[in-house]
């Protein structure tokens, strides 16, 4: 999957109009896209009136102090997971003035890898105010910038069809 630049800001437009139809702002929290899921928002004239924050939480440290990830959480499952991306949504909607959130963790490579988490694995977690958390995960292929990217498309899809 190739992912250029059009597409994310095409994305993130989209999103925009439908946070702004509902009068919704996004939280981020970000931890293998680096902070590039607020970047690509924020690229968007206009972007203030639907965007309140980005988190991003590299560090199991910054996802424990930012976002209330559990540290229990990030010892048992890891900081690639399910549990820990729930955690780091809803942590991220708990600290902003967000109605949504959406949440990345994975490991974009080349090395990180461990047994029952290729390079390549991001999950994802969006929240709204009125609907909890729904996380879900992919493996995406190529280098690091290759998986980082895909993580962000997907990431921006992933709220624009829960918002649908």
């Amino acid at each position: 999957m190739t992912v250029g630049t059009a597409t994310l800001e095409d994305l993130a437009a989209r999103l925009g109009e439908e946070l702004l139809l509902r009068g919704w702002k996004l939280a981020t929290a970000e931890s293998c896209t680096g902070g590039w899921i607020a970047e690509t928002v924020t690229a968007i004239a206009g972007s203030s009136d639907w965007f309140d924050r980005g988190y991003v939480t590299y560090s199991n440290a910054a996802k424990h102090d930012l976002l209330g990830v559990a540290a229990m959480t990030l010892e048992r499952y890891g900081a690639v997971s399910a549990e820990a991306v729930t955690e780091m949504a809803a942590g991220a909607l708990a600290r902003s003035g967000a109605d949504c959130a959406l949440a990345v963790t994975g490991i974009a490579g080349p090395g990180g890898a461990t047994p029952g988490k290729p390079v390549g694995l991001v999950w994802f977690g969006w929240a709204t105010r009125a609907g909890g958390v729904t996380s879900g995960s992919q493996v995406f292929a190529g280098d690091r910038r290759a998986v980082r990217a895909q993580a962000v498309c997907y990431a921006l899809t992933g709220l624009l069809d829960l918002l649908s």
